[in-house]
């Protein structure tokens, strides 16, 4: 749980696998046919913010019991982008915690609650996760500010536009010198390019530059490898990939050779199933 000497706040992240999304992949790197989400729970002496959720109702009873044991009044839960495996565990978190506000920026709310409503929750997560998903779904309220503060310590929120999907935030903690990516970085994961292009890539590098201005002393990925540290360099892996795949995206012709060429670069990510749903993505063929 690091913290920072001139600071009584501190944070603490909790990692839990999954299944990945595309299930179709080439055969091959069974092991590392998974993926995790990351939640982080920033805190002072009394009181914690909450930072993204998990997918099933199972990882977010895990979830529930993590926080309790901080022994902190939650205050607020901040969801970083739309995506229903970071958003769906509102529902019962605000049950556990009666007091706390789920909060976001507008655009992550409208993407959220696209996500989480029938028809696209039916035919994507639970056709995918059945009998896994939080019912009925509670979403979060629009933020009317990019600021809001933890026992007196500002906490803002960085629009960091298209990521790897659209409208993508991540936290930023002066006294910690700690971003909360989201899905901005990926640390030891292969990154979900299932709504990319090779313009919106371009643009999820742009943001991974603008979290490295900050010059933070840690970055919390929205999927993390959890024996890997929150070491700021993954901000510059995440852009490294991204440019990897779209120099490769024209040199190749087919979703395999694409894919191939990639795992020749990055072996030992976890999750090749988002950089399979990726290629086949870019080479427009039908996931």
């Amino acid at each position: 749980m690091p913290q920072t000497t001139s600071s009584s706040l501190q944070y603490d992240t909790l990692c839990m696998r999954r299944p990945g999304l595309t299930r179709d992949l080439p055969p091959g790197a069974e092991d590392l046919q998974w993926v995790a989400n990351t939640a982080t729970l920033i805190f002072g002496n009394h009181d914690a913010v909450l930072v993204d959720t998990f997918l099933t109702v199972e990882q977010n009873q895990q979830l529930v019991d993590w926080v309790k044991a901080h022994h902190r009044n939650l205050t607020y839960i901040y969801i970083t982008h739309g995506h229903g495996d970071h958003a769906f565990g509102v529902k019962q978190l605000i049950e556990a915690f009666p007091e706390a506000k789920a909060i976001s920026a507008a655009a992550v709310v409208a993407k959220a609650k696209h996500e989480g409503t029938r028809p696209f929750l039916d035919t994507f997560w639970t056709a995918r996760f059945p009998g896994q998903i939080p019912q009925p779904q509670v979403f979060p309220e629009a933020l009317d500010s990019d600021t809001f503060t933890l026992e007196g310590h500002p906490l803002q929120v960085i629009d960091t536009g298209y990521t790897d999907t659209d409208d993508s935030t991540a936290l930023w903690v002066p006294d910690l010198r700690l971003v909360v990516a989201g899905d901005v970085a990926y640390n030891g994961i292969h990154q979900y390019m299932g709504e990319a292009t090779a313009e919106s890539r371009q643009e999820w590098m742009r943001a991974t530059d603008t979290l490295a201005a900050l010059d933070p002393a840690f970055v919390v990925a929205g999927h993390k490898n959890p024996d890997l540290t929150d070491d700021p360099k993954i901000l510059a892996e995440t852009k490294q990939y991204l440019a990897d795949f779209n120099r490769l995206d024209p040199e190749t012709e087919t979703p395999s050779e694409l894919y191939e060429a990639m795992l020749a670069l990055y072996p030992n990510r976890a999750n090749p199933g988002s950089l399979w749903g990726g290629a086949k993505r870019a080479k427009g063929s039908a996931q």
